[in-house]
């Protein structure tokens, strides 16, 4: 007996028939009035319905023909903070890059950045940090743990209202001037700082906040006199992989990560260690692997980048290309043109889940990016632009 078959068969329609199931759906987003605009508005940004009256504000604001103020009533809304934010920020948090972690100081930092319109050009270098609001009955902010922000998390407060900002300086024992905004968090030290030669934290600064990888910029025509003993010259005994991979990353990478010689992550202890003027012992292992290579004194750092095909970055010459410490070096990433573009494009994609794909998107990329730049960096009026130009996707 011959068996039924049990395969689903792929429904085919005829050509006209998808023409006019196509133009049907075109026709009524480009025909969605101003209240199912707001309403789409409200779920890009907040991921929840709005209220009555918070639809009823934005519908005449999109009416009105001031669309971004109804995005701005749309971030009013504490899921905003308590969802979009903490799932945007939380993969820069960990090496694993996922959204699965808990609260911590680095989130919450750029949380209560965003919801307060600080400029987001101190991300790197402030003394910063944000903590619970003494109200909430919490363990205190701690060096050695994360039971601040786990508890906040366990009691589900509203990240919009609960967030306070206090100098780092002040709730740690680094002293202001060794400060570097999200960098020296605890977050940051516990996924980055942790083992390693601190190279780490370069890097994940690099992709989290100039959207770039150390492979793509790559510069074998840059000195080498800085690369760290640690560095063979001959990998596998042949020279030639140094001459032509390794240095195009180190030559660069060496005089920045300099920056945090000062530095390291106490895994015993659970904590942050500065020891100013006191290099740490990473920056000096495998001297063997190439004794005549650099040996790290101090915490100065030199940007080789500034010139070669890695100006491109559009550093910002008006600022010194030298420092010490990581609160500078910080200022000389954070102030550079791919940190702004980066933020604008990780916006982007955030509210419209994609990249910018064609010449319409990367011009509004670019409007969106001088704005930001000529409205002291204000992340927040990303979002709202971001989400009313893919409002109709």
């Amino acid at each position: 007996m011959k068996q039924p078959n049990l395969q689903c068969r792929k429904l085919r329609l005829p050509a006209g028939v998808l023409v006019l199931l196509l133009s049907a759906v075109l026709a009524a987003t480009a025909l969605a009035g101003p209240r199912e605009q707001a309403r789409r508005l409200h779920d890009r940004l907040a991921g929840v319905p709005p209220s009555e009256a918070v639809l009823a504000g934005m519908e005449a604001d999109i009416q009105a023909g001031r669309p971004e103020d109804a995005a701005v009533k749309a971030m009013e809304n504490s899921a905003f903070y308590n969802v979009t934010l903490k799932n945007f920020v939380t993969p820069w948090t960990n090496e694993e890059q996922t959204v699965y972690a808990p609260l911590n100081d680095y989130t919450a930092t750029v949380i209560g950045m965003v919801r307060d319109d600080v400029p987001f050009n101190t991300l790197l270098s402030a003394d910063l940090v944000y903590i619970g609001d003494s109200s909430l009955g919490l363990p205190p902010y701690s060096m050695s743990n994360n039971d601040h922000y786990e508890a906040m998390e366990n009691q589900g407060v509203d990240l919009k209202t609960s967030l306070i900002p206090v100098q780092q300086s002040a709730v740690t024992d680094l002293p202001a001037s060794a400060t570097a905004g999200i960098v020296t968090t605890r977050a940051a030290a516990k996924a980055f700082f942790s083992a390693g030669t601190n190279r780490a934290m370069f890097r994940f600064t690099l992709l989290n906040h100039m959207c770039t990888d150390l492979e793509q910029i790559k510069d074998n025509s840059r000195p080498s006199d800085r690369v760290r003993q640690d560095v063979s010259r001959s990998p596998g005994g042949d020279s030639r992989i140094f001459m032509n991979a390794c240095v195009g990353c180190h030559s660069g990478m060496d005089p920045l990560t300099q920056a945090y010689a000062y530095f390291d992550y106490d895994l015993t202890a659970g904590r942050l260690v500065y020891t100013p003027g006191v290099v740490q012992p990473k920056y000096l292992i495998n001297a063997d692997n190439f004794k005549y290579g650099f040996v790290t004194t101090d915490d100065r750092w030199d940007n080789y980048w500034r010139n070669g095909p890695n100006a491109l970055l559009g550093w910002d010459t008006s600022r010194p290309a030298s420092g010490a410490g990581p609160k500078s070096m910080g200022q000389e990433l954070e102030n550079s043109e791919a940190f702004a573009r980066c933020q604008v494009e990780k916006v982007f994609k955030a509210m419209c889940f994609r990249a910018p794909g064609n010449s319409t998107d990367r011009a509004q990329v670019d409007t969106m990016l001088a704005a930001f730049k000529g409205g002291n960096y204000n992340l927040k009026q990303v979002f709202a632009a971001s989400a009313v130009y893919c409002m109709g996707d």
